[in-house]
């Protein structure tokens, strides 16, 4: 996703299990002649402000039922959610945007939640290289006015966007992926009954439930820190669904998908053809003060439309998603919640709720949807 700016990334060669790589730490020189050539211009690391770790990842996160979670949640605030093997949690956005990682174990898989709200992005990988469990912090560095992430084994430095090591002795390596979308909350409540809530007792004094970026989200101001000029198909902070499937890549802008009740988009991403479901009820974390207030933005997921093979088209009715061929109901999870394939999900295409200006940075050659 990363368009390169500098020489031929180093590619990274692992000869043995259990091991990393050493060498200098791309937090004190990112160009240090003993590492491999940056992937981008070191000179568009920036400095975010805080130093490494100043803003605190949470290692030791603890959690809490959904009953307990629902005293101080609304019902319209985004949460991210990680299914992992049938374990199911949610991190609020409103603990997230004051921490950006978590380094957590989910279904049995160590994994990295992370959240930029710069780029109004959630993004989830997994954190074991060359069979070593890492964890990660922030640099205090941003490029392209997002976060840029660190591991603590080799302070090699890592894009939030697409979890490819940019400098330091991993560069080169990608993180896998875990598909993590932004719901409502009680989007989540009604989906999984028994999942877990990030807690507040994270271990550190902030205002959760207050945003720090107040009145960020307005699509025609300029992004913090962000240098150059942006791909002027769309204003500069225009909400998008981002998609990428072998090298095809598409944004949605939620103003083509969204409206009224809900909304069913039929689409292909390159040659796969994908439903990209919008349901109302979700509102922006990053337009008022309250992290509950905003505006509403609405849920989305995306999906491959088919069930055993078979292809399957979708209309909405009120809020609920219909398919055309059997008449079953379906919720925003891509699950048949009734009807003839009542018990059947779709299979989730990940995909990025983010601002115009990030896709189209790391995605240059991206298609903008137009329905």
């Amino acid at each position: 996703m990363l368009a390169a700016s500098c020489a031929a990334p180093h590619a990274v060669t692992f000869e043995g299990s259990g091991i990393l790589p050493a060498g200098p730490s791309a937090l004190d020189d990112a160009e240090h002649p003993d590492l491999p050539t940056p992937i981008v211009d070191a000179q568009d690391l920036v400095s975010g402000g805080p130093p490494p770790d100043g803003i605190p990842a949470i290692d030791e996160p603890r959690f809490r039922s959904i009953e307990d979670a629902e005293l101080s949640l609304a019902d319209t605030e985004p949460v991210i959610v990680v299914d992992v093997n049938g374990e199911v949690r949610a991190y609020p956005v409103e603990i997230m945007m004051w921490h950006e990682i978590v380094n957590d174990v989910v279904g049995g898989v160590p994994v990295a939640v992370t959240y930029c709200p710069l780029c109004n992005s959630a993004v989830t990988y997994e954190r074991t290289i060359n069979g070593v469990e890492v964890t990660f912090g922030t640099s205090g560095k941003l490029y392209a006015s997002a976060l840029v992430m660190y591991d603590r084994q080799t302070e090699s430095l890592w894009t939030h966007f697409d979890g490819r090591a940019i400098a330091g002795v991993l560069t080169g390596h990608r993180l896998d992926p875990v598909p993590s979308p932004l719901l409502a909350w009680s989007d989540f409540k009604t989906a999984h009954p028994d999942g877990l809530v990030l807690s507040r007792e994270t271990g550190f004094v902030r205002q959760y439930g207050r945003n720090p970026y107040y009145g960020y989200d307005d699509e025609d101001t300029r992004p913090f820190f962000l240098r150059g000029d942006v791909d002027d198909r769309a204003a500069v902070k225009q909400r998008v669904v981002g998609v990428e499937i072998d090298g095809a890549a598409v944004a949605f802008p939620l103003d083509e998908i969204g409206g009224g009740e809900a909304g069913a988009t039929m689409a292909t991403v390159g040659e796969t053809p994908v439903v990209v479901l919008w349901l109302a009820g979700q509102n922006s974390a990053l337009e008022d003060a309250d992290t509950s207030r905003g505006r509403d933005v609405g849920s989305v997921g995306v999906f491959r439309p088919e069930v055993d093979g078979r292809s399957l088209s979708f209309r909405t009715n009120g809020s609920s998603f219909i398919d055309l061929e059997t008449s079953s109901t379906w919720d925003i999870t891509g699950r048949a919640i009734s009807g003839l394939l009542e018990g059947s999900r779709l299979a989730a295409v990940p995909h990025l709720d983010t601002f115009w200006f990030a896709w189209s940075t790391y995605q240059p050659e991206t298609t903008l949807f137009e329905g």
